[in-house]
């Protein structure tokens, strides 16, 4: 079907309003296409006016509490409803796996086994919203043919409604939730109080606790066995919630338990402590209208022994929502690759038992290794270096399906895979992991453990969304990675590989790019070799970015032919001025031009508002020179550069640089200076090249850099 977007016509329908409609048509709409399809859960949203969102007008089936983070959706979000109702197409999730790698957002909250269908609610001009249906996990892999129709068609009826309500100016409002919307008629009865006496006295006989719970985790009915278990009178517990009324169970491993049950329609059991030393066994048998409850001694001894409550048939969740919002926290500040394998090895592998974990990546149609840690002897994961996808080995198949795979035994991934383990990797258990980002593979995660791990459906179901959190970190970071690649080597490309050889001049230069941002900026600095003379340039353009880059690129080539020209330093500080104006670049830059005499010992230098270099004298001593100068370049057409002479006898060094080497936040300019003066006095005897990395390491800047760094040594020798 054509996306609502791409449609000329319509708009959103009038908001869910705050007002009830007469009939509760949503709900009344929202039971009989549930009952149709004999799905346990439901709701529907609808579309609020002027807004691309969607808010959920009435809930059926399951407490609202288990959809409360989907209260409001916006229509870009990626989740089901938003995609029905963008897509304009039914949209089905099979499971719990497929909701994780799908739709990381909603397994992250409830990794249980259950099946979604969204469904527009739209006529062929307007739309006006969404249902969503679920059912427990044991529904087949496929939507069937007849309930894809009954929804459709249930939508389509509803729609249709809606359109006549907005017609007769009585939009729907938001309805009161039904909790048994999927049971037909009413609860069953014993037929007789006679008869409910006897089951009554049949069951204050029985030897453990039998209890019953609504969909709310009210306590609706306990017999005496189950109150002296619990520790608690009868009265006291009835009509409240269990996990509220029992302090020792108030665990949300408990609470997730009774939600596994309910969403998943799938018994479940789990084992607590009541204090001080007696283990509980507890199990949930789930309907469609609560819960019943047997509650027992625990027997096993090695249960009681171990000290920590567990679940049965699955173990605890290994990472919890608190925990997940803490990585995805985490992950939001990864910068690079690397930065993204050091997170995964300090919060996931921990977190989930493993003991290594691998990044894998692909290019060119090969498998690469993006990073790994936790294997002592590299050359292990080297052989996965280079595989073409097209090998089918567990890595190359979760990058180019999209399909997780999770290996519990050595023997297991053998089975699958018999050629995998020509070299062993001395672990027992893996979790492979695919990488899916804006609906696209850009890698996998192998998470490896030391001993057979067994991989129930709920913490598959949340590795698989842990998967889709490193996959946005992953594609970020690439992408940084990639763009400061591009920064680098734009700013290799633009400043000068190696300095010209000059006579009588020996010169070295440094540049460090400003730690924020892409790492690019406008400093700049060139010799340029003149007979019989030289021209030395520093110069730093307005900005940190590619714009800056390249005009810092374009006023260094007009430096240069002017100086070939045979202009002299204020003719060349002018015309690179009336450049700089005549690009309309809305940049402005400074500059500090010298040309050099070695053989007379002498420099003449012109500045257009750039930092005063500094001169350290033969004998040690240094100082700032204080040069006449102009305006920053790009200003004033018809500014004028007023030039200095200075001595430069041979031994003198002079120092160049932007001010990214001495401005730095909290630090006085003069203060700066002098501490650089200093240095140059204690240390200006050294190889060039030596006093160059010493100049750029003793600079606060450089330690924490808001601005780029650019620096020029020049000392004069006595080459006669």
């Amino acid at each position: 079907m054509v996306g609502v977007s791409d449609r000329p016509g319509p708009e959103p329908a009038p908001a869910a309003g705050v007002t009830p409609a007469a009939q509760p048509v949503l709900s009344l709409a929202l039971v009989s296409m549930m009952q149709e399809v004999r799905a346990h859960s439901g709701a529907v949203y609808l579309l609020k006016a002027g807004e691309p969102v969607l808010e959920m007008a009435v809930h059926a089936g399951m407490p609202r509490a288990f959809a409360a983070p989907w209260e409001r959706v916006g229509l870009n979000a990626p989740l089901p409803v938003a995609d029905a109702v963008r897509e304009r197409r039914v949209v089905w999730v099979a499971g719990e796996e497929e909701m994780a790698r799908r739709y990381p957002r909603v397994a992250v909250v409830l990794p249980y086994p259950f099946a979604l269908a969204a469904v527009p609610v739209a006529t062929e001009r307007q739309v006006y919203g969404a249902v969503f249906v679920t059912w427990p996990g044991g529904h087949p892999k496929e939507l069937s043919g007849a309930e894809r129709d009954h929804l459709s068609a249930a939508c389509e009826r509803l729609a249709l409604r809606l359109e006549r309500s907005a017609r007769e100016g009585r939009p729907p409002g938001r309805e009161d939730d039904v909790l048994s919307a999927a049971v037909s008629g009413t609860a069953d009865t014993l037929g007789s109080v006679e008869a409910a006496r006897l089951v009554s006295r049949l069951v204050s006989r029985l030897p453990y606790g039998l209890m019953s719970l609504d969909l709310h985790g009210r306590i609706g009915f306990l017999n005496a066995a189950a109150a002296e278990l619990l520790g608690r009178p009868a009265r006291e517990l009835l009509d409240t919630p269990l996990w509220a009324s029992v302090p020792w169970l108030n665990d949300p491993m408990y609470e997730d338990r009774y939600r596994a049950a309910l969403l998943s329609q799938q018994a479940t059991s789990f084992v607590a402590l009541r204090p001080p030393g007696d283990w509980l066994s507890f199990r949930l048998y789930p309907s469609t209208t609560g819960l019943s409850v047997r509650v027992s001694r625990a027997r096993e001894v090695a249960e009681m022994a171990r000290g920590t409550p567990r679940t049965d048939p699955a173990p605890t969740r290994l990472v919890t929502i608190s925990q997940v919002l803490n990585l995805a926290g985490a992950l939001t500040e990864a910068v690079g690759v690397r930065d993204v394998v050091q997170l995964v090895w300090e919060e996931v592998v921990p977190a989930v038992g493993g003991q290594a974990v691998v990044i894998l990546g692909s290019q060119g149609g090969r498998l690469h290794v993006l990073g790994h840690r936790g294997y002592g002897d590299p050359h292990i994961v080297e052989r996965f270096d280079g595989l073409p996808l097209a090998e089918r080995t567990p890595g190359t198949q979760a990058l180019s399906t999209g399909v997780p795979a999770f290996f519990d035994s050595q023997d297991h991934l053998e089975r699958v895979y018999p050629n995998r383990h020509e070299t062993p990797d001395g672990f027992a258990a893996w979790a492979y992991l695919p990488l899916i980002a804006s609906g696209r593979p850009v890698g996998t995660c192998v998470l490896a453990y030391a001993e057979p791990h067994p991989f129930p459906a709920a913490e598959r179901a949340v590795l698989t969304s842990l998967g889709g959190l490193i996959a946005q970190a992953l594609d970020r970071a690439r992408l940084y990675d990639t763009k400061h690649r591009l920064a680098h080597g734009l700013q290799q490309a633009l400043l000068p590989r190696s300095l010209a050889a000059l006579p009588g001049i020996e010169a070295a230069a440094r540049y460090l790019p400003a730690t924020d941002g892409m790492e690019i900026g406008g400093d700049f600095y060139d010799l340029v070799p003149t007979r019989p003379q030289a021209a030395a340039v520093i110069g730093d353009v307005q900005g940190h970015n590619v714009t800056a880059a390249g005009l810092m690129g374009q006023i260094r080539t007009g430096v240069r032919a002017y100086t070939m020209v045979g202009q002299a330093p204020h003719e060349v500080i002018g015309s690179t001025n009336r450049l700089l104006i005549d690009l309309d670049a809305d940049l402005f830059a400074s500059c500090l031009y010298l040309r050099l005499d070695p053989v007379h010992g002498r420099a003449v230098m012109a500045r257009a508002g750039h930092p005063p270099p500094l001169l350290r004298r033969p004998d040690g001593r240094v100082r700032v020179l204080d040069l006449a100068g102009g305006p920053l370049l790009g200003i004033d057409a018809a500014a004028v550069y007023p030039t200095t002479e200075v001595s430069l006898a041979p031994g003198s060094v002079l120092v160049l640089y932007t001010d990214g080497l001495v401005e730095s936040p909290g630090v006085d300019i003069e203060d700066a200076l002098a501490d650089l003066g200093g240095l140059l006095a204690e240390v200006g005897d050294r190889p060039l090249e030596d006093l160059a990395d010493e100049v750029v390491r003793h600079s606060a800047a450089a330690r924490e850099r808001a601005d780029d760094v650019a620096v020029l040594l020049l000392r004069a020798r006595d080459d006669g």
